[in-house]
C-alpha cells in the first residue's frame, strides 16, 4: 500500500490533521500543503505546510511518512531541511512531523545527527497508538482508519461513513480511497457493495461515479462483442477458424472493437479479419 501518497492526499484535503497531530491550535485554512524541490540537489521536501498569513509565530511544518526501515533516513531528512532553511531563509520557526506505522520501523541515526534526533522540534507519531483510540476528532478518525487492521477496515469505514453529519462527500470519497489502498484484493465493485449502508450518499461521490462509468463501458463492450460476432458469422459462416479468432477479441479495449465494427464491413475473406487482428491485436 502506498501509504505516503495516501497521507499526502489527506494532508492536502485536511491541513488541520497535521496541526492536530502536533497539538497546535491553528486553523486548518491558515496553512497550505505542498511538495518542494531543493535547488541544485537531488533532495525533495515531500511534505511542507507553509503558513498562509504573515504571522511569524506560526512555524513551518515539514512532514515525512516513513513506512520502510531506513538507517539513513534521519541523516537525509535533517540534511534536506537544513539546506532548505539555508536556501529559503523563511525567518520563522519550524517543526518536523514524522509518521511511522509502528516503533519497530524507526531506526536511530549515526552520532553526528543525534543532537537533531533529540531536538524538541522533531515530533514522531506512531499509527499503532491510534488503532484503538475512541477519543479522536473527526479529522483524526481518518488516521485510525488508515492504521486499522485489515479485518477492522470495512467495519470502521462504515462507522466513519455513517457520521455523515460531520463528513462531507469529499470525506466519503476519501474513505473509499483508503479502502482501495488498504484492501487491494477487493474490486471497486466489492468495495461499493460493502459500503452500501450509505447507498444514497455514495451515488454522489467520484468513486461511485467512476464505478458506474466502468460498468457502462463493460456493458457497451459486451454489446459490441456480440454485434461483431454476429456480423462475422453472417459474413463467413460458423467455422472453428473464426471462433478461435473471436476469442482474441475479448482482450481488446472498447475503442478497438468499435473500429473493428466499422472495418469488418470491408472484409472479403476471413484472412482479412486475421490480418486486422495481427495489426491491431
Amino acid at each position: 500500500m502506498k501509504t505516503d501518497t495516501l497521507f499526502y492526499r489527506l494532508f492536502k484535503r485536511e491541513p488541520k490533521l497535521a496541526l492536530e497531530l502536533l497539538g497546535l491550535d491553528y486553523a486548518g485554512d491558515s496553512y497550505r500543503f505542498s511538495s518542494e524541490e531543493i535547488k541544485q540537489t537531488a533532495f525533495r521536501i515531500d511534505g511542507l505546510f507553509k503558513p498562509v498569513s504573515d504571522d511569524l509565530d506560526q512555524p513551518l511544518i515539514f512532514v515525512e511518512v516513513q513506512f520502510q526501515a531506513d538507517n539513513d533516513f534521519y541523516g537525509r531528512l535533517f540534511s534536506e531541511i537544513t539546506l532548505y532553511l539555508y536556501q529559503n531563509k523563511p525567518k520563522r520557526d519550524w517543526l518536523i512531523l514524522v509518521i511511522y506505522p509502528h516503533r519497530g520501523i524507526e531506526k536511530t541515526t549515526s552520532i553526528e545527527f543525534l543532537s537533531f534526533l533529540n531536538s524538541p522540534q522533531l515530533r514522531r507519531i506512531y499509527l499503532e497508538d491510534y488503532k484503538n483510540r475512541s477519543d479522536l476528532s473527526p479529522t483524526l478518525e481518518f488516521i485510525r482508519l488508515i492504521a486499522s487492521d485489515k479485518q477492522q477496515t470495512i467495519s470502521r469505514a462504515k462507522d466513519l461513513a455513517n457520521r455523515l453529519g460531520k463528513i462531507d462527500l469529499e470525506g466519503l470519497d476519501f474513505i473509499e480511497t483508503i479502502l482501495v489502498y488498504k484492501l487491494p484484493h477487493l474490486s471497486r465493485e466489492d468495495i461499493k457493495k460493502k459500503l452500501s449502508v450509505y447507498e444514497v450518499e455514495l451515488k454522489q461521490t467520484r468513486f461511485y461515479q467512476e464505478i458506474a462509468e466502468e460498468e457502462r463501458k463493460e456493458g457497451r463492450q459486451e454489446e459490441c462483442l456480440n454485434l461483431i460476432s454476429r456480423q462475422l458469422r453472417r459474413k463467413f459462416g460458423v467455422q472453428p477458424q473464426l471462433d478461435n479468432n473471436l476469442q482474441a477479441l475479448a482482450t481488446l479495449p472498447l475503442i478497438k472493437l468499435e473500429d473493428l465494427a466499422d472495418d469488418l464491413l470491408d472484409f472479403k475473406v476471413i484472412t482479412d479479419f486475421e490480418a486486422w487482428l495481427t495489426l491491431h491485436g
